[in-house]
């Protein structure tokens, strides 16, 4: 099972990708851990910079902007 980490503080614009993550999986009919990451510490430690950012198995996808849907598809597919 895949994990996927969404990175930020908790805002709005964090939401929103967490949110497009779910629906990915959802829409693709795919089972994966989604870990909400909003310690600072924590952020430093995977690499990110700016929020939000995605990870897929420790590996960052994005980094201080909200990835689009189709984006977030392909990314879980590969």
């Amino acid at each position: 099972m895949k994990t996927v980490q969404v990175f930020g503080p908790g805002c709005a614009r964090c939401k929103q990708t967490e949110q497009l993550v779910r629906i990915a999986l959802k829409d693709l009919e795919l089972e994966a851990e989604v870990v909400k990451v909003s310690d600072y510490q924590a952020m430093a430690a995977a690499g990110v910079m700016a929020t939000p950012a995605v990870a897929i198995d420790g590996a960052i996808k994005a980094s201080g902007r909200i990835p689009t849907l189709a984006e977030i598809k392909g990314w879980l597919k590969e």
